[in-house]
């Protein structure tokens, strides 16, 4: 899973931190980040949860692409 938060449009609102956790969390400032060692979502289900709580869609999760 591929996680992407775009920074200039998040608000800080935390709803993805609120619904998952384990993989988002807020920075010094309030903007969401990921949680260290969680760029891939760590296989949460929450994270798809967490990019469709974001008021402002500001997160996007897709399926990986296999490396060759």
């Amino acid at each position: 899973m591929r996680i992407e938060i775009d920074k200039d449009l998040c608000i800080g609102a935390g709803q993805c931190a609120l619904a998952a956790p384990g993989v988002f969390t807020q920075d010094d400032d309030g903007y969401s980040t990921l949680v260290a060692g969680k760029e891939d979502g760590g296989g949460d289900p929450m994270a798809r949860e967490a990019a469709r709580a974001c008021p402002v869609g500001a997160i996007s999760v897709s399926e990986a692409v296999p490396e060759e």
